[in-house]
C-alpha cells in the first residue's frame, strides 16, 4: 500500500525490459522508451481487435511476439465482433490470478480473525479445467485454467468434484453441485452472485431449509463479476441472515483488485503484481488522443476507463471497465461499469452505477426487492416523447408502479444531470418499468446458450437487441 507508486514505476521500466525484445516491442521501438511520457508516445490504446494480428502470431506458434517465449496458456473469453478471444497468460503472469485470490482470502482472516472456514469445505465453482489446444497452448476458461493451481492445502476440501466441474450444461452442471454439497460442511462459498442465488434456491427447493439451517457453519462469500448490491437483499434472505463477503475483481486480463478490509469502502488496487496500470477519463476513451494518467495523476471520485500493460503481453490494453476511486491512500477502486454498457441515444451517457444507485435507493424507500433488471433506450413510439424501458424481476413487487417508477426516475435525475437536462427539456420522457416474471433473466440467458458460470445480463445497452427478446417474459 506505501509504496504503491514507487512499485508501478518499477513494474513499467520491468515490461519495458522485457518488452523491447518482442516482435511487439520492436514494432513500436520499445528500446527506446525510457519515461512514461515516451511510452504513451509509442504505445496507443488498443482493444482486443486491434491486438489480434498480435495474438494470430503467436496461435500460428511464433515465439516472442507479445512477451518472451510463448504463453503458458490462453483464456478463452466470449469475444463480441471477433467471436472468442483468446488472452494470453504468460509463466510470469500465472502467478497473479493464482497468487492474488489467496491475498484477498489471507488479508480476510487477518482483518476478521476468522480462519476456521478453512477447514470446512469450500466451492470454487469453476468453468471445466478440460483444455484444448491452439498453436500448442492449453486453452480453457480462466477459471478452469486456475482450477488447477488451488494449493493442496486447500484441495481435500473443494468441491464440487473435478468430474462434476467438467460438466458443460449448466443445469446439469448445477444439479449435480447441489446433490454433492447438500449434505456438506459447506464453511466457503465463491462465485458470481445472480449464480450463487440460483444454486441457494436450488438447495431450498431440495431440502426445504435456509441456506444457514442447512450449512450452520457458512462464514463467508467471494464474489466478483458484478455489483453485489442489487442482489445482496436476496441473497441475504436465502441465507436466512447475512455473512462476511469478500469481493474481487478478477478478469481474464488480470487480477485487478480485491478487498482488503470489513470496513472501508472500494477494492484495495493491485498496485504490485505484474501490471502497469493506466487510467483515461471516461468521456475521452473514443477520442483520438486520450488523456492518459499513471497511478500518480488519478483524482478521488472521478470515472476512469481502466488499462493495463502486463507481464502476459498486453500493452495499452483497454479492458473496456471503467472503476472510480474512493480512496489514494491506500488506493481503493469501486468498478463502476462497462464502457460498452451505457445508453446515449440522447447524448445522457447513463452508466451502470447510476441506474444501480438509482433503482437500489428507490427499492429501500418503498419496500420493494429485485432480482435482476436491464434497461434500454425506446426511440420508436407513436407519436409520444421516447424513453428508458426498464426491465425488472421483482422478488417483492412495490405497492405501485407508477410511485416505483418516479422514485427511481428522480434518483437517476439527480444522478445524471444529462438525463435531468432531456427530461426538463421535454426531448425525453421520465422512464417506464416494465415488470418481469420472477425467472424471466434465467430463460433469457438459457434461450442464447449464456446460463451459468460467469455469464450476466448487461446492466445497460445502447439498442434493443435485448430488450425485445426480454418481451416474451413480462408481466402485462
Amino acid at each position: 500500500m506505501a509504496t504503491a507508486v514507487a512499485d508501478q514505476q518499477n513494474i513499467l521500466q520491468q515490461l519495458l525490459k522485457v518488452g523491447s525484445r518482442t516482435v511487439f516491442g520492436k514494432d513500436h521501438k520499445l528500446s527506446d522508451v525510457k519515461t512514461y511520457e515516451e511510452f504513451k508516445a509509442a504505445v496507443p490504446i488498443r482493444d482486443y481487435e486491434a491486438l489480434k494480428p498480435y495474438i494470430e502470431q503467436v496461435k500460428s506458434g511464433q515465439q516472442n511476439v507479445l512477451w518472451k517465449g510463448k504463453p503458458m496458456y490462453f483464456a478463452k473469453t466470449s469475444g463480441t465482433t471477433s467471436g472468442a478471444k483468446y488472452i494470453p497468460i504468460s509463466k510470469d503472469s500465472i502467478s497473479n490470478h493464482i497468487d492474488t485470490a489467496r491475498n484477498a482470502l489471507l488479508c480476510y482472516m487477518a482483518e476478521s480473525g476468522n480462519t476456521a472456514f478453512a477447514d470446512g469445505k469450500m466451492i470454487f465453482l469453476s468453468g471445466s479445467p478440460v483444455l484444448e489446444r491452439i498453436g500448442g497452448i492449453p486453452t480453457g476458461r480462466l477459471s478452469g485454467i486456475v482450477n488447477h493451481f488451488i494449493p493442496g492445502y486447500l484441495r481435500g476440501n473443494q468441491l464440487p468434484s473435478y468430474e462434476t466441474n467438467c460438466i458443460e450444461d449448466w443445469e446439469q452442471k448445477l444439479e449435480k453441485i447441489v446433490s454433492e454439497t447438500v449434505n456438506k460442511d459447506m464453511t466457503l462459498i465463491s462465485g458470481i452472485p445472480p449464480w450463487m442465488q440460483m444454486y441457494f434456491d436450488w438447495l431450498t427447493e431440495r431440502s426445504g431449509k435456509k441456506i444457514k439451517d442447512l450449512f450452520p457453519n457458512l462464514q463467508v462469500l467471494v464474489h466478483g463479476g458484478v455489483n453485489f448490491e442489487p442482489y445482496k437483499a436476496k441473497l441475504f434472505e436465502s441465507l436466512g441472515g447475512p455473512i462476511d463477503t469478500v469481493e474481487t475483481f478478477p478478469a481474464s486480463e488480470g487480477f485487478f483488485a480485491f478487498q482488503d478490509t470489513l470496513d472501508k469502502e472500494g477494492l484495495l488496487l493491485n498496485t504490485n503484481s505484474g501490471i502497469f496500470f493506466e487510467f483515461i477519463p471516461a468521456g475521452e476513451i473514443f477520442n483520438d488522443n486520450p488523456t492518459r494518467l499513471s497511478l500518480a495523476d488519478v483524482k478521488i471520485g472521478e470515472n476512469y476507463a481502466l488499462i493495463i500493460n502486463s507481464n502476459a503481453g498486453l500493452w495499452g490494453y483497454n479492458i473496456g471497465d471503467t472503476i472510480r476511486f474512493v480512496s489514494t491512500d491506500p488506493y481503493r477502486i469501486v468498478v463502476t461499469g462497462r464502457i460498452k454498457h451505457y445508453i446515449s441515444a440522447f447524448g445522457e451517457h447513463v452508466i451502470g452505477e447510476e441506474v444501480e444507485h438509482a433503482i437500489l435507493n428507490a427499492a429501500t424507500e418503498q419496500n420493494a426487492r429485485i432480482i435482476e433488471f436491464t434497461v434500454a433506450p425506446m426511440i420508436q413510439t407513436d407519436g409520444e416523447l421516447p424513453y428508458h424501458e426498464w426491465f425488472v424481476s421483482f422478488e417483492h413487487t412495490p405497492q405501485d408502479i407508477a410511485t416505483f417508477s418516479k422514485a427511481v426516475d428522480d434518483n437517476l435525475r439527480r444522478k445524471n444531470i444529462y438525463y435531468d437536462d432531456l427530461i426538463r427539456g421535454n426531448i425525453l420522457q421520465p422512464l417506464k418499468i416494465r415488470p418481469l416474471h420472477g425467472n424471466a433473466f434465467i430463460e433469457y440467458m438459457k434461450s442464447v446458450g449464456k446460463l451459468g458460470g460467469q455469464n450476466k445480463v448487461p446492466r445497460l445497452s445502447n439498442d434493443r437487441t435485448i430488450a425485445d427478446a426480454l418481451k416474451q417474459w413480462a408481466e402485462y
